[in-house]
C-alpha cells in the first residue's frame, strides 16, 4: 500500500508539472504574440511620431528661411539708405572743399597781387629814406650853424645854455611843486580839520573824569609817636620782618605820627600800606603775625586785582576776553607810566576810542577791546624781558585775540604800521590821553633835552636862523634866513626836518613843523 501510494503520489506529482510546463509553454507563448503585438503598435506610434517631426521640422526651416530672407532684406534696405546719406554728404564735403579751394584760389591772387603792391610800397618808401636821410644830414649842417652863430651872439656854449634853461625849469617847477602843495594842503585841512577837531572835541568832552598822579611812596597814619617804637621793634627785627615780607622800604623819619612806605612796585607798596595798618589797628606787632598778616593781604590784593579788571571789562561792556587777561587788565591798576596810573589810562584810552569810532559810524566794540588792551604788557613783571608792546603783542597772541587788537598793540608805538582803523583810533586816543594836561610828569632835564634835541635837528639845515621848540615839544617854530631861502623852498625846508626828526626822534603824536621867512623893506620919507 505504501508503495503504491508512493507510485501514485509520484504520478500525480508528474502530472502536475507536466501539466504546469503545458501551462507555462501557452502562457510565454500568448506573452509573447501580445509582446509583438504591443511593440509593433510602438513601432506604428514611432513611425507616425518621426512623420509628424520631419513636417514640423521642415516647416520651422521654412518659417526661418522666410524669417532670415526677411530681415536680410531689411538691412541690405538699410544700408542703402546709409550708403545714399553717406554719399549725400560727401556730396556737400566735396562741394564745400571745391568751394574752398576757389576761395583759397581767389586769396592767392589777392596775396599775389597785394605782393607786387607792397614791393612797390618798399621801393617808394626807401626812396624816400634816402631822401630823408639826405634832408636830415642838411638839417643837421644848418642846425650845427645856427648853434655856432647863437653861442657867438650870445657869448655861451650850448652845455651851458642847456644849464641855465635846465635850472630854470627846475626852479620853476619846485615853484609849481610847493604851490599845489600848500594849495592840497590848505583844501585838505578846510575839509578835514573841522570835522577831526569836532569828533575830537566831542569824545573828549564826552569822557571827563578825575585823575590824580600816582607817587612811588605810601603814607601811613599812625595813632601816635609810641607805635614807632613798636612797628620798629627790639633790634629793629618788626620792620626787618615788614620789609622781606612784603619786600619794601619802610622808612620811619622825624615825621610825626606817620610812617612812610616807599617801593616802585605798587602792588608790593599797597600790601605793605595794608598789613601795615591791619597791624596798628591789631596792635599785635611781632615777626610771627606780621607774616600772616601780609599773606593774608596779599591774598586780598589779588582779589582786588581781579575785581578792578572784572569791573573795567564791564564798564566797557566787553565780552569773551580770558580770565588771564581780565587778571592782567586789573593788575595795570598798579602800575604807573609817568606817574600816570595805567589801568585809569586804559580806561580813558578805551572810552576815548570808542567814542571816536562812534564818531566815525563804526562799530565801537573793536576800538574799546583794543584800547583796554593797548598796555596790556606793562602789567608784567620786570622778569620778563622786551618792551610792553613786544610783551603785550605775545600775550594777546597766547590768549587768541583778535588781529585788529595785536595790531593796535604793536602800532600804537609805531612799531608796526597800522593796518586797520581801530589801531589808528587806538593811536589818537593814546595821543590824546597821555597829552592832557596833568596826565603825566616827566623829570625836568628830561624835558629840556628832549627840546633841545628837537631844536638841534631843525638847526643843522642850511638857511635857519632860529629855531623854538613850543607846546611841550608838538611843533617847533623855525625862522629863515630870506636871502638864502624862498618861499618855495621853505615848504621843502619844513619836509625835510619833519622827515629827520622821524627818522632820529621817538616821541608819541604828532610834531608840527612851521617855517617862517620874514622880508622887510624900508624906505626913508624926506
Amino acid at each position: 500500500m505504501n508503495a503504491i501510494s508512493i507510485v501514485e503520489l509520484t504520478a500525480g506529482a508528474v502530472g502536475a508539472v507536466i501539466a504546469a510546463l503545458v501551462v507555462f509553454f501557452f502562457v510565454k507563448k500568448r506573452a509573447a504574440a501580445e509582446i509583438a503585438r504591443t511593440q509593433s503598435g510602438f513601432d506604428e506610434q514611432i513611425r507616425q511620431i518621426e512623420a509628424a517631426s520631419e513636417k514640423e521640422l521642415a516647416r520651422g526651416l521654412k518659417e526661418a528661411e522666410v524669417a532670415q530672407k526677411a530681415e536680410l532684406i531689411r538691412q541690405r534696405e538699410d544700408l542703402e539708405r546709409q550708403n545714399e546719406s553717406r554719399m549725400e554728404e560727401v556730396q556737400r564735403v566735396e562741394q564745400r572743399i571745391n568751394q574752398r579751394e576757389e576761395t583759397l584760389d581767389k586769396r592767392g591772387e589777392s596775396l599775389d597781387s597785394k605782393e607786387g603792391a607792397l614791393e612797390r610800397r618798399e621801393e617808394r618808401l626807401g626812396e624816400r629814406e634816402e631822401k630823408i636821410k639826405k634832408e636830415e644830414e642838411q638839417y643837421k649842417e644848418l642846425q650845427d650853424e645856427a648853434v655856432r652863430k647863437l653861442e657867438e651872439v650870445a657869448g655861451m656854449t650850448s652845455e651851458s645854455a642847456k644849464k641855465e634853461l635846465m635850472d630854470k625849469f627846475l626852479e620853476e617847477a619846485r615853484q609849481d611843486v610847493a604851490a599845489e602843495i600848500q594849495r592840497m594842503e590848505q583844501k585838505a585841512k578846510e575839509n578835514v580839520q573841522s570835522d577831526a577837531v569836532k569828533a575830537v572835541a566831542l569824545a573828549v568832552e564826552r569822557y571827563s573824569n578825575d585823575h590824580i598822579a600816582e607817587s612811588v611812596v605810601s603814607v601811613v597814619d599812625l595813632p601816635s609817636d609810641e607805635m614807632k617804637g613798636r612797628i620798629i621793634g627790639r633790634e629793629g627785627r618788626n620792620i626787618r620782618a615788614l620789609e622781606m615780607a612784603t619786600g619794601v622800604d619802610v622808612i620811619i623819619d622825624d615825621t610825626p605820627e606817620a610812617v612812610v612806605i616807599s617801593c616802585f612796585d605798587n602792588v608790593r607798596r599797597e600790601t605793605a600800606r595794608l598789613s601795615l595798618e591791619s597791624l596798628i589797628l591789631d596792635g599785635r606787632i611781632h615777626p610771627g603775625r606780621i607774616e600772616d598778616v601780609v599773606k593774608k593781604n596779599k591774598k586780598e590784593i589779588e582779589n582786588r586785582i581781579r575785581e578792578a579788571g572784572e569791573q573795567a571789562v564791564f564798564e566797557m561792556g566787553l565780552e569773551g576776553i580770558h580770565p588771564d587777561l581780565v587778571r592782567l587788565v586789573g593788575r595795570l591798576h598798579y602800575r604807573t607810566s609817568y606817574r600816570q596810573n595805567a589801568l585809569k589810562h586804559s580806561l580813558e584810552v578805551a572810552h576815548l576810542s570808542g567814542m571816536l569810532a562812534s564818531e566815525l559810524r563804526i562799530d565801537p566794540t573793536m576800538a574799546k577791546r583794543a584800547g583796554l588792551l593797548h598796555d596790556i604788557g606793562k602789567a608784567s613783571t620786570h622778569e620778563i624781558e622786551g618792551s610792553h608792546v613786544q610783551i603785550g603783542m605775545d600775550i594777546c597772541k597766547r590768549y587768541n585775540e583778535t588781529p585788529e587788537v595785536i595790531n593796535a598793540i604793536a602800532s600804537h608805538h609805531e612799531d608796526e604800521e597800522a593796518n586797520c582803523i581801530e589801531s589808528v583810533l587806538v593811536k589818537a586816543a593814546d595821543t590824546l590821553s597821555a597829552a592832557r594836561p596833568g596826565a603825566r610828569r616827566e623829570m625836568v632835564q628830561s624835558y629840556i633835552k628832549r627840546l633841545e634835541a628837537l631844536e638841534s635837528i631843525a638847526e643843522t639845515f642850511k638857511g635857519v636862523e632860529k629855531c623854538y621848540a613850543i607846546q611841550a615839544g608838538r611843533e617847533i617854530r623855525v625862522a629863515v634866513t630870506p636871502d638864502e631861502i624862498t618861499d618855495a623852498q621853505a615848504s621843502f625846508l619844513a619836509r625835510d626836518i619833519a622827515k629827520r626828526i622821524e627818522e632820529e626822534r621817538t616821541y608819541p603824536g604828532e610834531i608840527l613843523i612851521t617855517v617862517i621867512r620874514e622880508t622887510r623893506h624900508t624906505a626913508t620919507a624926506r
